[in-house]
């Protein structure tokens, strides 16, 4: 049974991979929105903002427009799962000799893999505009397990909504959220400068544990607690964003 899931899988990921490459202005759509935005904020807000470090501020904030990326990245998945349902792809499926969860599997493989291409873009763009990193291989795949994870858990989060939308506006409407919470938290100026309800809320909310993990490792400091509050976030969300898909999935295609 895992080994047809896989061999289902791998076909169907390579179908939706090819989607892709015929029509990178999907990639590229997803990095313009972080990379206008670190140059807004290195060249025009960035000399106005303290971070009390001596780091340029585009390592400072370069985690968190990672994390941007990503959010506008899963809006596609949801978008073509939607595309998907709406052209009967998975009634098709259903009536060929096909794991059930392959459809799914595919469309979550295939986003992981794209927006590890866009975060692999904007991190040379931030290295263009002065991010350094003394960050040794172990930070470096450390940060791209916490990456990774981020991206599947929103990712299932995207394919809820890709199963739950009416209209194709609707399947990609969750991402705004989603991108605009890195904006109450540490990811562009620290939360002590923030309001009292807003430095409560940007401090206990899972962009802050995860951005503060993501430039430790980069700065190569203690990560300390953080990196097990973000892991618990992430493992969290992941487990509730799937079994929510699964549900929704089963009652799509019952």
């Amino acid at each position: 049974m895992t080994a047809h899931l896989l061999r289902d899988t791998t076909v169907l990921t390579g179908r939706s991979l090819r989607h892709i490459l015929r029509s990178p202005d999907t990639i590229i759509t997803t990095v313009v929105t972080p990379i206008a935005l670190m140059l807004l904020f290195v060249f025009v807000l960035g000399g106005a903002i303290s971070t009390g470090s001596d780091e340029p501020y585009v390592s400072y904030m370069l985690p968190g427009i990672l994390l941007i990326t990503i959010a506008s990245g899963v809006a596609y998945t949801a978008y073509r799962l939607f595309l998907d349902l709406q052209g009967g792809i998975f009634e098709r499926f259903q009536s060929m000799p096909i794991a059930r969860s392959s459809a799914l599997w595919a469309h979550v493989l295939t986003s992981v893999a794209a927006n590890l291409v866009s975060v692999a873009v904007v991190t040379g763009v931030a290295l263009l505009l002065g991010f350094r990193t003394g960050a040794s291989p172990l930070a470096w795949l450390a940060v791209t397990g916490i990456l990774v994870l981020f991206t599947l858990a929103l990712t299932w989060i995207a394919v809820v909504a890709g199963l739950s939308a009416k209209t194709v506006d609707g399947a990609s409407a969750f991402s705004y959220p989603l991108i605009f919470l890195p904006f109450i938290s540490s990811a562009f100026v620290p939360t002590e400068s923030m309001p009292g309800p807003v430095a409560w809320f940007a401090e206990h909310q899972p962009v802050t544990a995860i951005v503060d993990t993501l430039r430790a490792l980069f700065a190569l400091q203690p990560v300390g607690g953080e990196i097990w509050v973000a892991l618990a976030w992430l493992i969290g969300i992941l487990a509730v964003a799937y079994g929510g898909a699964v549900l929704k999935y089963r009652g799509r295609t019952r």
